[in-house]
C-alpha cells in the first residue's frame, strides 16, 4: 500500500513541499492548526489588506520561476516609473530624495565579495569609512528586521543588499497580496489530490515521512528535542490606511535607524478603497525597547513622509513581530548552520529558519522542496 506522506503546517513551506510530494505521485495529507492556510502570508481582510511584513516577491530567483512553470503567479506588477519619484531617505534625521554620496560608493562596487566571518558594518568601514557603514547597515533593516544590521555576517547582507537594491528592481507586487498566491497553491495541491485540513493541530509527530513546517519552537515540541538557536528579528509594524495625498512618498529609507515605510497602494490600487492609501512602516525595536517607545520614533518617520497623516487615518494597526522574519546569520555562520532539513527517521523540517539558501520566502521554498525530496526518498 502507497504510504502517506504527512505534512504538518500549511504555509508556504508545506504548501510548497506538499506540491511537490504529489507532483511526484505520493500521497499527501496536509495539516494545518489554524482554520486558514499561509502561515505568516497571512494578510487581514478586505477592505484593507495588510501583511506582516513586506510582500515582494523577487523575479530573478528560483522561486519565482517555479511558481510561473505552474502558472500560479496570477496578475502582478514591478516598481511604477511613477513611484521612482516617491523615493525617499531619512538622513541625519533630514528627509532626501537621493541617497548620500557615501552610500552611492557602497552601491557601486557590486563586484565586490564580502566574507561571512566579518560583519558587515566592520567589512564596509574598512573600505568606505564610518558614515557609509552606517548608512548601508540602516539601509538593510528591510530585509533583516534588525536594529543593528551592521552586527551580522558582510556575506548574509551583502547578498541580500545586492539583489534588494539592484539597479533594475527584480522586486513584484502580487495583486491582492499574498492571500491570493496561498489560494492558488492550494487549488493547485487539492487538484494533486492532496487532503487538506484546517483547525488540525498537530500534537504529536504523525508517522513518518512526515514534513514539518511550522515554527522552530513549534517543530521542537513536536520532535521532543531542543533545535539550535538561531537569530531572528524583532520589528515593530504600523499599518495605515489614510486618504491619498501626492504628495505622499511611495518608499522610504530611514538610515538612521534601520526603518522603512512603503506605499503598498501605488503598485496595487486593490489593497485599499479607491481614494485611500495603504502604507506599512515598520521599525526594529533596540534592545530592551518596549512598544510605546518604538512606536513614537515610528510615527515620528510617518510624519515627515505622510504630510497630515494624523488628520486623514481611515484604518490603522500595529503589532510587533518577534522572531517570525526568518533567520539572521551571525558573522562567521552561514544557512548551512541553521537546523538541518533532514533529522532523521524520516521527519524532514521545512520554513524560513532552516538550512536553506535564499532571501525571505525563498528560504521556506528552497526547504519545502529539499524536505520533499527526502520524504519521497525516505525508505523506513
Amino acid at each position: 500500500m502507497q504510504r502517506i506522506i504527512t505534512v504538518a503546517g500549511g504555509g508556504l513551506a508545506g504548501l510548497v513541499a506538499a506540491i511537490t510530494c504529489a507532483e511526484a505521485g505520493a500521497r499527501v495529507r496536509l495539516l494545518e492548526a489554524h482554520h486558514s492556510l499561509g502561515g505568516r502570508a497571512r494578510a487581514t481582510a478586505p477592505p484593507y489588506v495588510a501583511h506582516d511584513g513586506p510582500h515582494v516577491l523577487y523575479c530573478d530567483g528560483p522561486w519565482w520561476r517555479w511558481l510561473a512553470e505552474r502558472d500560479l503567479l496570477g496578475p502582478f506588477s514591478g516598481v511604477p516609473l511613477r513611484g521612482l519619484a516617491g523615493f525617499r531617505f531619512r538622513h541625519d534625521g533630514r528627509m532626501r530624495r537621493t541617497p548620500p554620496a557615501a552610500l552611492l560608493r557602497v552601491l557601486a562596487r557590486r563586484r565586490r565579495r564580502a566574507p561571512a566571518d566579518v560583519d558587515f558594518h566592520t567589512w564596509i568601514r574598512g573600505h568606505h569609512g564610518e558614515r557609509a557603514a552606517s548608512a548601508a547597515s540602516n539601509l538593510m533593516g528591510v530585509a533583516t528586521f534588525d536594529a543593528d544590521p551592521g552586527r551580522l555576517s558582510a556575506a548574509f547582507v551583502w547578498e541580500r543588499l545586492l539583489r534588494v537594491f539592484a539597479p533594475n528592481p527584480p522586486a513584484r507586487y502580487l495583486t491582492g497580496g499574498w492571500t491570493g498566491l496561498v489560494d492558488r497553491l492550494a487549488g493547485r495541491a487539492r487538484a494533486l489530490g492532496v487532503v487538506i485540513e484546517t483547525g488540525a493541530r498537530v500534537t504529536g509527530l504523525p508517522a513518518s515521512p512526515v514534513i514539518v513546517a511550522t515554527s522552530l519552537d513549534a517543530a521542537g515540541r513536536l520532535l521532543g528535542t531542543a533545535l539550535p538557536g538561531v537569530h531572528s528579528g524583532r520589528t515593530l509594524l504600523l499599518d495605515l490606511a489614510v486618504r491619498a495625498d501626492r504628495r505622499d512618498a511611495f518608499v522610504v529609507s530611514d538610515l538612521d535607524a534601520a526603518g522603512w515605510l512603503e506605499r503598498y497602494t501605488l503598485p496595487d490600487p486593490s489593497l485599499a478603497p479607491p481614494g485611500e492609501s495603504l502604507i506599512q512602516a515598520q521599525l526594529p525595536l533596540r534592545e530592551g525597547e518596549g512598544r510605546a517607545g518604538a512606536l513614537a520614533r515610528l510615527e515620528g518617520l510617518v510624519g515627515q513622509a505622510l504630510p497630515g497623516w494624523q488628520e486623514r487615518v481611515t484604518w490603522r494597526r500595529h503589532s510587533i513581530a518577534n522572531r517570525r522574519t526568518g533567520a539572521l546569520d551571525l558573522p562567521g555562520r552561514t544557512w548551512r548552520d541553521r537546523p538541518a532539513v533532514e533529522r532523521g527517521d524520516g521527519v524532514f523540517l521545512a520554513g524560513d529558519m532552516v538550512a536553506a539558501p535564499g532571501l525571505l520566502s525563498e528560504v521556506s521554498f528552497h526547504s519545502g522542496i529539499a524536505a520533499a525530496r527526502g520524504a519521497l526518498a525516505h525508505r523506513p
